[in-house]
Order: structure tokens, then C-alpha cells, then sequence
């Protein structure tokens, strides 16, 4: 499809141009990279394209990469065909719409669905469909009230405890850029590592504190750590990821 044509101004002609894959890649490719694809891991700018696999390879690290990678399309098996459309639904639609009414329009699962509901809002909110990178320090805080201010109930309970009933908020803050934060269950490994592989984009060095629930972060990202001693949140607080330092 040229890329003169104008872009969708509705439903159908939205199917219509997002229907072919080619012209998704496309797309996505001048809105990711205006001056032309640039390598993820090494920000190389040379680069051949393997048109039968949609592929670009540099030339630089010999990687090959996708329109996806370090986006909030990366590691899902949806084809932009879907993810586009899906995209237009979503800004288009004056009283929100529905994972099952979704489903019902892009031809996925309710479960599918309701994934891509939740990337394209995160993206919508920070405005920008690519993950944190370069350098992003993370950390987490507890939000809640103070227990001499608590019902007589609950009062006894979370008495010597500095985040008992307290909400736990993990942040993420590039260096010289964005903020993502979350609220998880808690503050363990399980909880905090699936939220940092899924606003963090793999190869970026992220900065956290000696929490045992960040070693495993080596694996995907360059970590470095502080053994500065663990803070707690008052009420009201945001989470303030420090400035660590050092690799592990």
C-alpha cells in the first residue's frame, strides 16, 4: 500500500489499512523511528531488511530485530493487524470500550483481549508505546495512613509494623525521563519482577537497592545495586526510587 495514503478516519477504512502486514511494519516503523530504524541494543544505524520476515539485521551487532522490540507489542503473538485496529477502537471510542466487545471486533479471545485493553491504555496514559531504557533506577515504597490514625480495629494490628494495611508502590524512573509506577501485592520477587520485564525494556541498566527481591534481574538487564539502608514511605508518599550505584 503507498504511503501517500492518508490515514484511517474510520472504523472501516481503519480495517481497510491496517489489514496488511506490510503496511503495519510500516507504519509503526516511521512513527518508532522518524530519521530511519535504528538498532535497540546497539543504536546502530546500519542495517539491511529481510522483507520476507519483516526483519531489520545490523550490521553493527549482527542482531536482528523487530518494529516490536521495547514496545507494548513486544513478546505478544498478535499481528499489528490486530494490535492496530485494536489501537483506533480504544482512542475512538467516546465511553470506553469493553475486553469483550474488543474481542468481538479484532476476532481474539476475551483473554487476548483484555491484555491488549491493558498495554494500549498504559501506553495511552504514558504516551508512548515503547518501554523504559538506558538507565532506570526502581525502587518501592508503602502508601498508607499512620496507625495512631486508624480505626480502633485495625489499629492493634498494625502496630509495630511499617507496612502493615499499606499499600505497596513499585516505581521505575529513566534517567532524564519517564516515571511508570505500580501498585503491587507486595514487595517479594514474584510480585515485582513481572511489572519491572514489563515496563523495562531488556539490555537497559537498571539501578535498585539491595532487596533480595531485585537479584534476578541480572539475567535480562545490566543491574546495579546500593546497600543503602531500606527507606519507608509516610502517608501520602510517592515512590522516589534513589540514585544507587556500582554493578553487581
Amino acid at each position: 500500500m503507498p504511503r501517500t495514503q492518508a490515514h484511517p478516519k474510520n472504523l472501516l477504512e481503519a480495517v481497510r489499512y491496517f489489514s496488511d502486514l506490510d503496511t503495519c511494519t510500516d507504519f509503526v516503523a516511521r512513527l518508532r523511528w522518524p530519521n530511519g530504524p535504528t538498532c535497540p541494543r546497539c543504536a546502530g544505524s546500519e542495517y539491511s531488511y529481510l522483507t520476507t520476515r519483516r526483519l531489520w539485521k545490523c550490521k553493527a551487532c549482527k542482531r536482528q530485530y523487530s518494529v516490536k522490540v521495547g514496545t507494548i507489542f513486544e513478546d505478544s503473538p498478535l499481528g499489528l493487524d490486530k494490535w492496530l485496529p485494536a489501537v483506533w477502537l480504544i482512542a475512538n471510542s467516546k465511553n470506553g470500550i469493553s475486553s469483550h466487545e474488543l474481542a468481538r471486533a479484532v476476532g481474539t479471545t476475551q483473554k487476548s483481549a483484555w491484555f491488549m485493553l491493558h498495554r494500549i491504555r498504559l501506553a495511552m496514559q504514558t504516551g508512548s508505546f515503547n518501554k523504559l531504557g538506558g538507565e532506570v533506577e526502581i525502587d518501592e515504597t508503602y502508601v498508607g495512613g499512620k496507625p495512631a490514625n486508624m480505626h480502633p480495629a485495625k489499629r492493634a494490628q498494625a502496630m509495630g509494623s511499617t507496612t502493615s494495611n499499606k499499600a505497596t508502590v513499585l516505581g521505575m524512573v529513566e534517567r532524564g525521563g519517564r516515571v511508570r509506577t505500580e501498585v503491587v501485592p507486595d514487595a517479594r520477587r514474584r510480585s515485582v519482577e513481572p511489572h519491572i520485564h514489563r515496563h523495562v525494556e531488556p539490555g537497559s541498566t537498571v539501578y535498585t537497592d539491595g532487596l533480595r527481591s531485585y537479584q534476578g534481574l541480572g539475567s535480562m538487564y545490566s543491574h546495579g545495586s546500593s546497600t543503602m539502608p531500606r527507606r519507608t514511605s509516610t502517608a501520602g508518599s510517592t515512590p522516589t526510587p534513589s540514585r544507587a550505584s556500582g554493578a553487581s
